[in-house]
């Protein structure tokens, strides 16, 4: 019998927390509920559940000052699920340790599928596997080598920063600012306007056709995403 992936839903609806225990349920996950902020910190300790889907309005603390300490006290993969469609938000939550972020109302099966690949992507950095899939490119990351249907692909230093801050969490928002850190380490060096160019770059060499990219995708004035082909099984 396989092992059952739990799942913290933190919510002070109670519909919208059967909302998704319900979906949990189809998809043969375990759930454990919480209202608050207080319970949700007291059930990630007693129960360390794999994954957290958190909404961010609770009746006793703010969702964003959770963030960072379901990060700092536990190894769960923290998806954010939130009325809050305003940019800043997402990216402040992102930037502050988030894995992923579901805008309510939300699609069941959006839900699952978010859940499919956060604990793929969990399972795969566990087991050490080093090498991603995205289309006809291959990263592998130990060996530091990148190709495209069997053919060398070679990057800038800068691109290849970029493009394995995006293979290590496939599927998942990385902020420009996660990016811009990793390959401009200097402040006064980040400029979004120089990430477009450097991931331009990037999509012409890996992109079969860079106008309308399937690899490299943008999340509008947040980040960008890289899509495996697991993520889109």
């Amino acid at each position: 019998m396989k092992n059952r992936h739990t799942v913290l839903v933190v919510d002070d609806e109670p519909a919208i927390r059967r909302l998704i225990v319900s979906a949990c349920a189809r998809a043969d996950y375990a759930t454990l509920e919480a209202g608050t902020a207080r319970e949700a910190l007291d059930a990630l300790k007693a129960n360390r559940p794999e994954v957290v889907l958190l909404d961010l309005g609770l009746p006793d603390r703010d969702g964003l000052e959770l963030v960072p300490l379901v990060k700092q006290g536990s190894d769960a993969t923290l998806i954010i699920v939130s009325a809050r469609e305003a940019t800043e938000e997402k990216v402040a939550a992102l930037d502050l340790g988030a894995d992923d972020y579901l805008t309510k109302p939300f699609d069941t099966e959006e839900l699952l599928a978010r859940l499919r690949v956060v604990l793929r992507n969990r399972a795969t950095r566990e087991g050490g596997v080093s090498t991603l899939r995205a289309g006809a490119v291959t990263i592998d990351l130990v060996a530091r080598r990148i190709t495209r249907a069997g053919e060398e692909v070679h990057l800038t230093p800068k691109e290849y920063t970029a493009l394995t801050q995006l293979a290590r969490f496939p599927g998942r928002v990385i902020t420009h600012q996660q990016i811009m850190a990793e390959v401009w380490p200097r402040d006064h060096e980040r400029h979004v306007e120089y990430l477009r160019v450097l991931i331009r770059s990037l999509r012409q060499k890996l992109e079969a056709d860079p106008q309308r990219p399937t690899l490299i995708v943008n999340e509008i004035g947040i980040g960008y995403r890289l899509l495996s082909n697991a993520d889109s099984e």
